[in-house]
């Protein structure tokens, strides 16, 4: 197949890196100084699933440059999704499949409304990653799961022909037959761990360990499932307990990556997470004052990273 990795980061960069590896045409869509170091050194994956060097790495900052693609893995930061799906239309053809893997509940729809919800397959990662330094994704544990399917459910001949390749390049995908309660699972808990550990500037143990700060956390998405249940009515009550049992397994250093970009003066995706579980309270009628406090606290940093950025 020709991909596109539409933002290829640390995700972008496991997914698309490893499909290349595999033999697809893979294009990496990126810009700065790890485009750079892609197209000078070619592309390196540290794994635990093994290492992986792709000196030939086919990259670009420009969609036009790479034409049509059989998929696109769509995979830039919450606040790009609207300028990246404008950039992506000289990829797409009647047929294109694009897989959104974004933070929170919201960009598929975005991402659908500029260019057509019908090439749409809303995606969920469990991948740990990041880009150790331009050019070098180091993929930190052995997970590697990228969760997909179509919005209505039901079978989907598409879907399952880019996870019979993924599964072949040796990543974990999973065809989701309901993937509105993947994606509400997901930002249940994540909505919480985002903005907790971002206020906190503290990783997931210590706030775990704590009964105060304990109990917040598990009130925040206890919270977040109960305009979850307003949005999706069938969305199981194992919810909370399922992302309470994934928080207590997670390494004692674990923290959302939010807390990095703040820690590197970049942009915050806080209107994704606790933002849309205010503003989607507030269209249900489900009270959210946790999420209220989480959002109106990041809110003042948000706002002077993203004029530092502008």
């Amino acid at each position: 197949m020709k991909i596109a990795v539409m933002g290829a980061g640390a995700l972008g960069g496991l997914f698309g890196g490893r499909l290349a590896a595999d033999g697809h045409e893979v294009w990496m869509i990126a810009r700065g100084a790890h485009l750079a170091a892609i197209k000078a050194k070619g592309l390196t994956i540290l794994s635990p699933k093994g290492d992986a060097h792709l000196p030939d790495a086919l990259a670009t900052d420009d969609p036009a440059e790479v034409g049509p693609c059989d998929v696109i893995l769509f995979m830039v930061k919450n606040g790009d999704v609207e300028s990246a799906a404008q950039s992506i239309t000289p990829m797409i053809k009647d047929d294109t499949l694009i897989v959104t893997c974004q933070n929170g509940i919201s960009a598929w729809e975005r991402l659908g409304d500029i260019v057509g919800r019908q090439h749409v397959v809303p995606g969920v990662a469990r991948t740990p990653g990041e880009i150790a330094e331009p050019g070098v994704i180091r993929h930190t544990a052995t997970l590697d799961t990228l969760i997909f399917g179509e919005v209505a459910g039901g079978p989907s001949p598409r879907c399952d022909r880019l996870a019979r390749a993924m599964a072949a390049s040796g990543t974990t995908p999973v065809v989701s037959d309901n993937i509105m309660h993947q994606l509400w699972s997901k930002f249940v808990g994540q909505s919480a761990l985002a903005s907790i550990t971002t206020l906190t500037r503290m990783d997931i143990g210590p706030l775990r360990e704590n009964p105060v700060s304990r109990k917040l956390f598990y009130d925040a998405t206890t919270e977040a499932y109960h305009v979850g249940r307003a949005a999706v009515p069938d969305l199981p009550e194992s919810v909370i307990d399922d992302n309470w049992g994934f928080v207590e397994r997670l390494p004692y250093e674990m923290h959302a990556s939010m807390l990095d970009d703040l820690n590197r003066g970049k942009p915050l995706e806080h209107e994704y997470l606790s933002g849309d579980v205010v503003r989607l309270g507030e269209k249900y009628g489900v009270p959210t004052p946790i999420h209220w406090v989480f959002y109106a606290a990041l809110k003042p940093m948000a706002d002077q990273l993203a004029a530092a950025s502008a």
